[in-house]
C-alpha cells in the first residue's frame, strides 16, 4: 500500500500545479479596475471649434505621467501640451494646441488605478467634420503579453510564499513545537520565505514595464524602477522587503534558538514569538490590503482591516495544511505528528474558515453591489467558482476532522505494535552487541596463540632464505641473521605472519632484504584486514537503521486511521492550489460593481466606448468645504442641438454614492453672443437624481453650463464647465 502512496503524491500535485498553471494562462490581461466613465468631448462627437482641452472622468483615481494622456491628429501627430492634471475628483484633463484645424481627433490613454493595474483605452472625436485619419483607435493591451504573464505568476507565487511561511510557522508555535526540529517542516516554512522574497523581487522590476509599454527590455530600467519606487505600490513591495527581512529573524529564532529549548522553557518563548510573528504577518498582509482592492471604493477604511484578517485565515488554514501535509507524508518515522497535533490544527483550521466566510461575505458585497453581478459579470462568475472551491475544501475538512477524531479517540494497533516491535528491536540489538563483545575476546585469545606459532614459522623460513643468500654472497651469515630480523618483525601481522614470511622467502636478494619484505607483508596484511572490518561494520550499521526506519514507517502508515488522513489532507491541498489560483486571477479581474456601473454610462474600460448620439455629459468635482461638502456632479444634456433639450443631473459623494443635496441650480451662459444667464430648475426625481425638460438653448456655439450646489443653509459653491452645443 505504502509503495504507491509517493508516486500517486507526486502525480496530483503535478496535476494540481497544471491546473493552477493553466488558469493563470487563461487569465489573460489584467481588466481594468477602473473604468472610464466620461469624457469631453464625447467618443465621435463633431465640434464646431477646437476645444481648448480633452478631459476624461474615470470611476476611480488614478496615477498619471506625461504620457498618460495623449490627443493625436489624422496623421498620427501629438497636439496636446503632454502635462495631464486632475481637475478635481476622478477627472483628468490634457491642454490642447491652439488653432487646430478641422479633422478626426485621436485621444489615447493609459494610467494606473487606484488598485494598481493598468487602465488603457481609445476613442475618437472631429472637429468640423469628421476625416480620414491613420490613427489607429483599438484598445491598447494593458497588463497583457510575456510581462503581464510574468506578473500574474508572480503574484501567484507571492500569495502562496506567504501563505506557506506565515500558515507553516503558525502551524509549529500553535499547534506543533517539537516540529520546529523536524527538517522538512524546516524546509517548508524556509521556502515560503525564499518564494515570497523572489516574488515581491521580480514583481517590483516587472512594474514598471506592466503599467506601462509592456516590453520586456524595459524591466532593467532603472529610470522605470525609480518611478515605481514612487508610487504607492513600489512602496508596498519595498515595505513588504523590509518586514521579509523581519521574518528571517523570526524564522531563525523559531528553528534554532526555540527548538534547543527544553518544553517549559518553549513556553516562555512561545508567547513572545507568537506576538512577534502576528505582527510582521499582519504587516505583510497590509502591503497587498494597502495597495489593492481594498484601498480604494466603498469603505475602504473598513475594508482593509477585513482584507488582512482574510488573507492571514487563508495563510494559516492553507499553510498550516501544507506543513501538515509534509509532516505526515515526510516525516521522520521516528518523530511522527501526535494525534494532538491534529487535533490543535483542526480548530485552528476552523477558526480560520470561519474568519473567511465573514470577511469572504463583506467583501462580496463590497466589490458587486448586486446579485445580477454575480451571473452579469466576470469577477462574479469567478466568485462563484471560488466559492464552490471553498464549499468542497470545507467538506474535505469535515472529513479530516473525523479522521482526527477517530485517531485521537484511541491508539492504534499499528502504534501499539510499533511500539511493541521498537522495544523487541532494542532487546535484540543489545544481545547482539553482546555476542559481538564475547566474539571479540574470544578472537584476541586466538590471536595471541596465532603469534607465536608465526613466529617459529617465520624464524625458520627466514633462516632458510638467509641460507640461500649467503651461498651467493660471502656475507651472507650475517645476512642471515637480518632475515631473522625480518621473519621477526612479520609475526607483527594478526594471521597472516606466515604470508608475509613467505613473500620473504621468495626474495630474490639477500636475506635481509627478503626479511623486510616479509615484515612488510605481514604489517600490510593485518592492517588491510583491520580497515575492512570497520568499514564493514560501519555499512551493516547504516544498513539495519534503514530497516528500521523503513519497517518503523510501515508500522505507522499500516495505522488506518493515519491512512485516512493522510489521504484528506492530500485532497485539501490539492484544493487550495486551485483555489489560490483563482483568487490570484479575481486579483486581477474589474469588479463587479466597477463593470455593471461602467456599463451603465455605455462604457467600459474593456471596450472601446460606443458611438455617442450627439449627448454631453459633463463631470463638475465640488467642494463647499463643509463636512461632507464634497462630491461630483454630473450634467447631461440631450441631444445637446439648438431647441428643446432634455437636462439630468446626478450627484455623487467621492466613493461613488448617490446623495441628496437641499438645493441645485443651473444656469447657462454664452459670453461671445451675451446670452445668459439662462436658469434651469430641474426636479427631484430620486436620491442623487435631478431632470428637467424642455431646455430651450437659442444658438448654437460655445456655452458655460453652471451649475450651483448648497449642502446646507449656509454652504454652498458654483462650478462651471465650457461645451459646444449645437
Amino acid at each position: 500500500m505504502t509503495q504507491t502512496i509517493a508516486p500517486r503524491f507526486r502525480t496530483l500535485v503535478l496535476l494540481l500545479l497544471a491546473a493552477a498553471c493553466a488558469l493563470l494562462a487563461g487569465a489573460g490581461p489584467a481588466s481594468a479596475h477602473a473604468a472610464l466613465t466620461g469624457s469631453d468631448p464625447q467618443q465621435g462627437a463633431v465640434v464646431d471649434r477646437a476645444p481648448a482641452q480633452v478631459s476624461l472622468t474615470f470611476s476611480e483615481s488614478v496615477s498619471v505621467d506625461d504620457d498618460s494622456l495623449r490627443v493625436l491628429d489624422p496623421k498620427g501627430k501629438r497636439v496636446d501640451d503632454g502635462s495631464p492634471s486632475g481637475t478635481g475628483g476622478t477627472t483628468y484633463s490634457v491642454k490642447l494646441h491652439t488653432g487646430l484645424p478641422d479633422g478626426t481627433y485621436t485621444v489615447t490613454y493609459q494610467v494606473v488605478s487606484a488598485d494598481s493595474h493598468p487602465v488603457a483605452g481609445a476613442y475618437t472625436f472631429s472637429v468640423g467634420a469628421p476625416s480620414d485619419t491613420s490613427v489607429s483607435a483599438s484598445v491598447q493591451e494593458a497588463g497583457g503579453g510575456f510581462v503581464g504573464a510574468l506578473y500574474g505568476f508572480g503574484r501567484y507565487v507571492s500569495y502562496a510564499g506567504f501563505a506557506v511561511l506565515v500558515g507553516g510557522a503558525a502551524f509549529v508555535l500553535a499547534c506543533w513545537p517539537r516540529g520546529s526540529g523536524v527538517r522538512v517542516v524546516q524546509r517548508v516554512v524556509v521556502s515560503g520565505w525564499l518564494a515570497l522574497t523572489a516574488a515581491t523581487l521580480m514583481l517590483l522590476l516587472l512594474r514598471g514595464s506592466y503599467t506601462g509599454s509592456g516590453k520586456a527590455g524595459d524591466i532593467v530600467d532603472l529610470n522605470l524602477l525609480g518611478e515605481v519606487l514612487q508610487t504607492k505600490t513600489g512602496a508596498a513591495l519595498v515595505s513588504r522587503l523590509l518586514l521579509l527581512a523581519a521574518a528571517a529573524l523570526f524564522v531563525a529564532v523559531l528553528f534554532g534558538a526555540y527548538d534547543k529549548r527544553e518544553d517549559e522553557e518553549k513556553r516562555d518563548l512561545t508567547f513572545g514569538l507568537a506576538v512577534g510573528g502576528a505582527v510582521v504577518a499582519s504587516g505583510l498582509a497590509a502591503t497587498w490590503a494597502m495597495s489593492e482592492h481594498a484601498s480604494v471604493g466603498l469603505q475602504a477604511g473598513l475594508a482593509m482591516p477585513a482584507d488582512i484578517v482574510h488573507l492571514l485565515a487563508v495563510a494559516t488554514w492553507f499553510g498550516g495544511l501544507t506543513a501538515l501535509l509534509v509532516a505526515l507524508y515526510r516525516g521522520p518515522a521516528d518523530t511522527p505528528v501526535p494525534a494532538v497535533a491534529v487535533r490543535r490544527f483542526s480548530r485552528v483550521a476552523f477558526g480560520s474558515v470561519v474568519a473567511l466566510v465573514v470577511t469572504g461575505t463583506y467583501q462580496s458585497w463590497r466589490q458587486l453591489g448586486s446579485w445580477t453581478a454575480f451571473t452579469e459579470t466576470r469577477y462574479g462568475q469567478l466568485l462563484l467558482v471560488k466559492i464552490g472551491l471553498v464549499a468542497v475544501l470545507v467538506g474535505i475538512a469535515y472529513l479530516s476532522r473525523r479522521w482526527t477524531a477517530q485517531l485521537a479517540g484511541a491508539a492504534s494497533p499499528g502504534v501499539v505494535r510499533q511500539r511493541e516491535q521498537g522495544e523487541k528491536h532494542e532487546k535484540g540489538q543489545k544481545g547482539e552487541k553482546a555476542e559481538k563483545e564475547r566474539v571479540g575476546a574470544s578472537s584476541g585469545r586466538g590471536n595471541q596463540k596465532a603469534k607465536g606459532s608465526e613466529k617459529a614459522a617465520g624464524s625458520g623460513k627466514a633462516t632458510a632464505s638467509g641460507k640461500a643468500a649467503a651461498s651467493g654472497k660471502a656475507t651472507g651469515g650475517s645476512k642471515g641473521s637480518g632475515g631473522a630480523k625480518g621473519a621477526g618483525a612479520g609475526t607483527k601481522g594478526t594471521g597472516t605472519g606466515a604470508k608475509g614470511t613467505g613473500t620473504g622467502a621468495k626474495g630474490t636478494g639477500t636475506g635481509a632484504k627478503a626479511g623486510g619484505k616479509g615484515a612488510g607483508g605481514g604489517k600490510g596484511s593485518g592492517s588491510a584486514n583491520g580497515s575492512g572490518g570497520s568499514q564493514r561494520a560501519a555499512q551493516l550499521a547504516r544498513q539495519r537503521a534503514a530497516v528500521d526506519a523503513a519497517r518503523q514507517k510501515r508500522q505507522r502508515d499500516a495505522d488506518p486511521n493515519r491512512f485516512g488522513l493522510r489521504r484528506s489532507v492530500l485532497a485539501e491541498a490539492g484544493v487550495a492550489v486551485v483555489l489560490l489560483a483563482v483568487t490570484t486571477v479575481l486579483t486581477q479581474t474589474e469588479p463587479g460593481r466597477t463593470e455593471q456601473e461602467a456599463k451603465a454610462t455605455g462604457t467600459s474600460s474593456a471596450t472601446t466606448p460606443a458611438p455617442s448620439t450627439g449627448a454631453v455629459t459633463l463631470d463638475m468635482p465640488f467642494d463647499t468645504g463643509s463636512q461632507n461638502g464634497k462630491g461630483v456632479v454630473r450634467v447631461e444634456l440631450d441631444p445637446a442641438r439648438v431647441g428643446a433639450n432634455e437636462m439630468h443631473l446626478y450627484v455623487e459623494r467621492p466613493d461613488g454614492t448617490a446623495f441628496d443635496l437641499p438645493e441645485v441650480k443651473v444656469a447657462l451662459t454664452q459670453e461671445a453672443k451675451d446670452i445668459g444667464p439662462l436658469p434651469v430648475a430641474p426636479d427631484h426625481i430620486t436620491t442623487g437624481h435631478w431632470s428637467a425638460s424642455g431646455v430651450q438653448i437659442p444658438i448654437g456655439g460655445d456655452w458655460e453650463v453652471s451649475v450651483t450646489v448648497r449642502t446646507s443653509d449656509i454652504d454652498q459653491v458654483t462650478v462651471s464647465k465650457n461645451t459646444q452645443i449645437g
